[in-house]
């Protein structure tokens, strides 16, 4: 009897290793946030993509902020395999005080940050900052603490009004719910926007917050009989191929021009065009990882007419053509 064997695939490659480093005085939420998210994201088998784990350097238990010890299962040796380091927020420390951090700690991020991508939840900044590996670099961390880390560390071009910052092998995020964003920009940066928003559905978190959107956002409740944009940006999210205008999202909306636009922005830290631009470029960049559609197509259908405006959106936003965002995900 013969039998026959089926040629295996090529083996996937090994899960990308995440080291959270929880250091004294951790905020706890914080510290379960690249857990959570992270290891929701799977492949299309359902292989994991990341393996997460948690370490002091020590191997020791650390306070938190929510009044109990975390005991991680391992100490700083895990940082050498590292492929991504997240520092998640302190709630005050020699890092937030003085701006400074012991110098194992510091050896220890400074050896990491010579083969992992460095990543920091709100507070988390000072720790790296004080460590060195923010000098000269765009970060930033959570508003109410930017007065501080500006006299503790003048050396880095600290941007306090937006969510995150990627500046390619450091990543620094705002406040704890901007952690979110963060580490789902990481997943969409790494392996998609599928991936990501599978994530994002998972966890049931919005997909998608641009990480130049302000801190500032005002959520005000809404007028007795009044209404807000939230319906509008419904309809609009359904014909984001269609030539939208800002006359046109007031009038579904039955408000002014100016009245609409002061409510948008409250609603969503955004002005309606750029949050309409937002949303086209998500489609786009959906289009150009998933399908083989012309560059030109690819405009039509997100809303931005020409291959010409699709490319000057894209370079403004992420810094590359289509052809080089489609070849970044589709390896052609």
């Amino acid at each position: 009897m013969t039998s026959t064997r089926r040629d295996a695939g090529p083996e996937a490659p090994p899960p990308h290793e995440v080291v959270v480093l929880a250091l004294p005085d951790v905020i706890a939420f914080e510290l379960g946030l690249p857990h959570r998210l992270l290891s929701s994201a799977v492949d299309d088998d359902g292989r994991r993509l990341y393996r997460v784990r948690v370490a002091s350097l020590d191997g020791g238990p650390v306070r938190t902020s929510a009044g109990y010890a975390a005991l991680p299962e391992h100490d700083g040796s895990v940082l050498a395999t590292a492929g991504t380091v997240v520092v998640p927020g302190v709630y005050g420390g020699p890092a937030m005080s003085e701006g400074a951090v012991p110098g194992e700690l510091a050896a220890a991020l400074r050896d990491a940050a010579a083969h992992a991508r460095m990543v920091s939840i709100c507070t988390g900044a000072f720790v790296l900052a004080a460590a060195g590996l923010l000098d000269g670099r765009p970060a930033t961390t959570h508003w109410m603490h930017t007065a501080a880390f500006r006299d503790l560390f003048p050396a880095v071009r600290l941007d306090p009004d937006v969510l995150f910052v990627d500046d390619g092998e450091v990543l620094t995020s705002a406040g704890n719910a901007a952690g979110i964003d963060l580490l789902l920009h990481v997943v969409r940066r790494d392996h998609g926007s599928e991936v990501a928003n599978r994530v994002a559905r998972r966890n049931v978190v919005a997909p998608w917050r641009e990480g130049g959107q302000s801190q500032f956002v005002e959520r005000p409740l809404p007028e007795p009989g009044g209404a807000g944009t939230a319906a509008t940006r419904a309809w609009a999210a359904d014909r984001l191929h269609e030539p939208l205008t800002l006359a046109d999202l007031a009038a579904h909306a039955r408000m002014s021009v100016r009245t609409f636009t002061r409510r948008f922005r409250e609603e969503t830290g955004q002005s309606p065009l750029r949050w309409l631009a937002g949303q086209r470029l998500t489609v786009a960049r959906h289009l150009l990882e998933s399908t083989d559609a012309p560059v030109d197509r690819v405009a039509v259908l997100a809303g931005f007419g020409t291959p010409a405006s699709l490319r000057a959106h894209l370079r403004a936003t992420i810094g590359v053509s289509p052809g080089a965002y489609r070849r970044t995900y589709q390896g052609v």
